[in-house]
């Protein structure tokens, strides 16, 4: 099996070991041992909401950079929506879309465009109505990913489509070769918002390999292009996307554009946390749909992002009030190509961690595990580098952590250290001993 590459990574030397992000983290995938932060890699899912909250930038993203163009001899930009959003001033989508090719791309085709053909082949699946209510979005790599470790019972609930960024991979790709392109020469950029899409390309979700060969973090490109977008003085008409696939970007526009009346629109992965854990405990049978984004305003709120979420939706609304309605297309034109939009692989659950592949040693552990637990003062400091008491218990069953790596306990140890050698001191042989002994 091959190797599961991050895209969430940890640089040491800036990290003082501020327990920020083990106390964020929704996986508990980081602890803090010896002054510095460590990831565990069974539990990431590449949220980036460390990147977020680390106050001395010791988290990034690894992505891609523009120097990889040169791989290519045909460059092919698929930016994300949320791209739009990053400039302020500019409602015309088609001048961002200009200085895509001005800065060395041959080619641009949107992955808004992506997310109308992923709609309509949706709207196909949910008309069988086979799959158990509520169904969950798949837009989302990080709320598969969170699906997968905590909640697997629901993972029959996701909708088995692949993402916008892959059809609109997978489309250009396809309308290349057709022109007599080789497939070889050609090298697709999506231009992303976040860390996890970063991480799905290389650890497709539902199939094997990704039609996408290299991510550019939305930051990288937006300083390559402030400049370039004042020079342009002739705009190509290059927009295929209508508001509908653009508004893909803002929560509750995945949605809105499906038509659902029944439906609800989470972002932040601390509140999809609360409405999955309703659905398995079964609350939410009478809902339709679940748009559920990691981040706060969606894909706006990306950690590879420069603009303020809310500032960033402000703008998108401009851009969709500006922007001339583009006239629909057939739906059942948009689905008729020869790509298979429908997963090709089954999705599993993710164990993380098991305490023991040996059944009987692993209820051992975790009657040990309890017992611990009960022991700390479960108050969830962090001090100990574990995001919680349970955590730590956890950690220590492990053999990853000490007890009195709870300062707690720590104290409590060295008083009880402390009464030992005052008691003992009582004990000296009577030749050694004071009068008053």
């Amino acid at each position: 099996m091959c190797e599961y590459l991050h895209s969430v990574t940890l640089q040491e030397e800036k990290c003082r070991g501020c327990t920020d992000c083990i106390k964020r983290c929704p996986t508990e995938a980081i602890r803090v041992r010896n002054g510095k932060a460590k990831i565990i890699n069974e539990r990431c899912i590449d949220c980036g909401l460390c990147i977020r909250v680390c106050r001395n930038h010791a988290k990034k993203a690894v992505t891609d950079t523009l120097d990889s163009l040169l791989e290519f001899k045909y460059k092919v930009a698929i930016p994300a929506p949320t791209l739009y959003s990053q400039f302020k001033d500019i409602l015309d989508v088609n001048l961002i879309l200009t200085g895509l090719k001005k800065l060395g791309f041959d080619e641009v085709y949107e992955v808004a465009r992506g997310a109308e053909i992923v709609t309509a082949a949706s709207r196909k699946l949910l008309e069988n109505k086979t799959l158990p209510k509520p169904i969950i979005s798949s837009a989302c790599p990080v709320i598969i990913r969170f699906i997968q470790i905590r909640f697997p019972e629901l993972i029959n609930h996701i909708l088995p489509i692949i993402s916008p960024m892959e059809v609109a991979a997978r489309e250009v790709k396809a309308n290349l070769v057709k022109k007599g392109i080789n497939e070889k020469d050609i090298g697709v950029f999506f231009i992303s918002p976040c860390a996890a899409k970063v991480t799905n390309v290389r650890n497709p979700i539902g199939f094997d390999q990704s039609s996408v060969d290299k991510v550019l973090s939305i930051k990288d490109v937006y300083m390559k292009l402030v400049p370039i977008l004042k020079t342009i003085d002739r705009v190509e008409t290059l927009r295929q996307s209508s508001n509908n696939g653009i508004g893909w970007a803002i929560s509750g526009g995945e949605g809105k554009f499906l038509g659902i009346e029944n439906y609800i629109a989470v972002d932040g992965i601390e509140n999809v946390n609360k409405i999955l854990e309703k659905v398995e405990n079964g609350k939410l049978k009478d809902v339709d749909f679940i748009e559920g984004l990691a981040c706060h305003g969606g894909c706006l709120g990306g950690p590879l992002t420069v603009e303020n979420s809310f500032v960033a939706k402000n703008h998108l609304e401009k851009i969709l009030r500006y922007s001339v309605k583009v006239k629909k297309q057939d739906n059942q034109d948009m689905i008729n190509s020869d790509l298979n939009l429908t997963w090709s692989n089954p999705i599993i659950s993710k164990p993380v961690m098991t305490l023991d592949q040996d059944m009987e040693k692993a209820i051992k552990k975790l009657e040990e595990l309890e017992r611990i637990y009960d022991s700390l003062p479960q108050i969830d400091c962090g001090s100990c580098g574990a995001p919680n008491c349970r955590a730590l218990a956890e950690d220590i069953v492990r053999d990853n952590a000490n007890i009195e790596d709870c300062i707690f306990m720590l104290r409590q140890k060295v008083r009880e250290m402390a009464e030992d050698m005052v008691n003992l001191s009582r004990k000296l042989p009577p030749a050694f001993r004071k009068n008053d002994d």
